[in-house]
């Protein structure tokens, strides 16, 4: 894929990259008149026709194909624009093979750089994460596990130059219906926005089934980013593990900074529990940010972030023995 190419239709605009990509390379591109992002993706591959590798060797790798293709057509079957609210995720509208190779396209969507969101007022943060908990909370309402919440994966609008940032939720790429991950060596995502569970289950962690990873892994997930909108930063943590989640599970506290409100440290640190079933459910991250001025930082005598216990995580839950929740 290279600029001027037309794959299906679609007229590459841009050189393409694999910036923020993963396992991809993406472009603009062009079709009828109207702009478009489109991505590629660098694995699976779909066997040449007239290939020379043994009839074994081809009917693997072409059932991992067909598993990839079912994953991504029962996403995008269950996600929809009808919605209320579908209009804060950037769903996929073509997804198709051309030769060997997979691609998937979605709309083409203006977004401003928001590189210190820590500076929006209470209001603008509270706004800018309520728009996000709401794009979570259509996806956990249809049982879909979006699987790789970040900031690259939000994208923040300000239309006309209003006082307010909306969040536009992307890249469903490694989305899973919940309690149906992909296998422990094909399931992806971001390590350090990654859940404990997530983290244990992709380290072959036979403790760890795959019915263990639901909606909650989006909770830890969307907690480190409220942080992140926040103050700048996720939380602190031990710098002898190399994530929150890996050191949240060797048993270490996470330091929410000082600044936040009690009732944002108490959410937080509520969200990235260890056990899932302390987590709260996506309504009360929303019912919390009703109020403004609980995105307000405030000044505090301390000037070193303090470790949290949230109050619903002091019952002990042992993710070995009764996750199996539901």
């Amino acid at each position: 894929m290279k600029a001027g190419d037309i794959i299906s239709g679609y007229r590459i605009t841009s050189e393409p990259t694999n910036d923020g990509g993963g396992k991809c390379v993406w472009a603009f591109a062009e079709k009828n008149g109207r702009e478009y992002f489109i991505k590629r993706f660098l694995d699976p591959k779909r066997p040449k026709p007239g290939s020379t590798a043994t009839t074994v060797s081809k009917s693997l790798r072409l059932q991992s194909c067909e598993e990839f293709e079912q994953r991504h057509k029962m996403i995008m079957n269950r996600l929809s624009y009808d919605t209320v609210g579908g209009g804060n995720l950037i769903l996929a509208l073509d997804f198709f093979h051309d030769g060997t190779t997979y691609y998937k396209v979605t709309e083409r969507i203006d977004t401003e750089n928001l590189h210190r969101p820590q500076s929006l007022t209470p209001g603008q943060k509270a706004v800018l994460l309520r728009t996000l908990g709401l794009s979570v909370g259509l996806l956990h309402g249809i049982d879909v596990v979006h699987g790789d919440l970040k900031p690259a994966n939000v994208l923040v609008q300000n239309k006309g130059g209003g006082a307010f940032y909306t969040a536009k939720l992307i890249d469903f790429d490694d989305a899973y219906v919940s309690r149906q991950p992909p296998e422990r060596e094909d399931i992806a995502g971001d390590s350090l926005y990654g859940a404990p569970e997530w983290r244990r289950y992709m380290q072959s962690d036979s403790d760890v089934l795959a019915g263990y990873l639901t909606t909650k892994v989006d909770i830890f997930a969307l907690g480190l980013l409220a942080h992140h909108y926040l103050t700048g930063a996720v939380p602190r943590y031990d710098e002898r593990f190399g994530s929150p989640a890996d050191a949240v599970n060797a048993g270490t506290t996470l330091h929410l900074d000082h600044r936040l409100s009690d009732p944002m440290r108490e959410l937080v640190g509520a969200m990235t529990s260890r056990a899932p079933d302390a987590r709260p459910q996506i309504a009360t991250f929303m019912e919390t940010l009703k109020e403004p001025n609980v995105c307000e930082l405030h000044r505090r005598e301390s000037t070193k972030s303090k470790p949290v216990t949230p109050k619903v995580s002091r019952v002990r839950i042992n993710i070995d023995k009764k996750e199996n929740h539901r």
